[in-house]
């Protein structure tokens, strides 16, 4: 199939919009012995949020917050284990399990804002763009289709073509895609799509505009 991809913009952020919602702070206060937070504005609540976790060595609040958001995926061994491990290296990147990568990079860049540091700090690629099929290509665009498409203008030592080369040249399957991109948002004949700066950086992409022969993994 083949695509005609023209990128707009690309950005790279140190939080996602909207990672956090009012209720999650209200129940992290909670969790941190800061409760009956009146405040409505959720600004002031991630104020509140921030000095309530600094009164708890990093390692403490980072569990806290691993078992609040993750305690579905991990058990308690594996929330203390991370807790540590967060405060050396950049789990939000290492971690095995990539379908916890989003959330291990908002949990880590909530701790890095809220003790100014300590924890290191990871970036996401955001990247604003058009695709249009050609020669009656899928029209319903997946994130394996944008994937494909944008590995075709990456710089060779990209760490997603190094992991995935096969994937991406449909040698496997690419189940993978659905979690490397975290955010495959539309409007109109736009989009936008939300990774981690590991997979793919900005100074990575090679051109604003290109077109993309890809294929799919077809068991024999």
């Amino acid at each position: 199939m083949k695509y005609a991809i023209k990128i707009h913009k690309i950005s790279t952020v140190e939080e996602l919009e909207n990672s956090w919602n009012l209720n999650d702070y209200k129940v992290l206060l909670e969790r941190f012995d800061f409760p009956n937070a009146e405040s409505t504005n959720i600004n002031e609540l991630r104020e509140l949020l921030f000095m309530a976790i600094t009164d708890y060595e990093p390692n403490e609040a980072a569990a806290i917050v691993l078992e609040y958001k993750l305690s579905n995926h991990l058990n308690e061994g594996q929330i203390e284990q991370l807790s540590h491990e967060m405060l050396l290296d950049k789990i939000s990147e290492e971690y095995p399990e990539i379908n916890l990568h989003k959330d291990l990079f908002n949990i880590n860049q909530l701790l890095y804002k809220a003790y100014n540091g300590k924890f290191h700090n990871t970036k996401a690629t955001v990247v604003d763009f058009e695709i249009s099929p050609l020669q009656n290509a899928d029209a319903t665009i997946t994130k394996e289709i944008v994937l494909k498409c944008f590995a075709k203008n990456l710089d060779n030592h990209t760490v997603v073509l190094r992991l995935f080369g096969d994937q991406v040249n449909a040698v496997d399957p690419f189940e993978e895609a659905d979690d490397v991109i975290w955010e495959l948002e539309k409007k109109d004949t736009n989009y936008k799509m939300t990774t981690s700066d590991y997979w793919m950086s900005k100074d990575e992409f090679l051109n604003e505009e290109f077109e993309a022969v890809i294929d799919f993994f077809e068991e024999e």
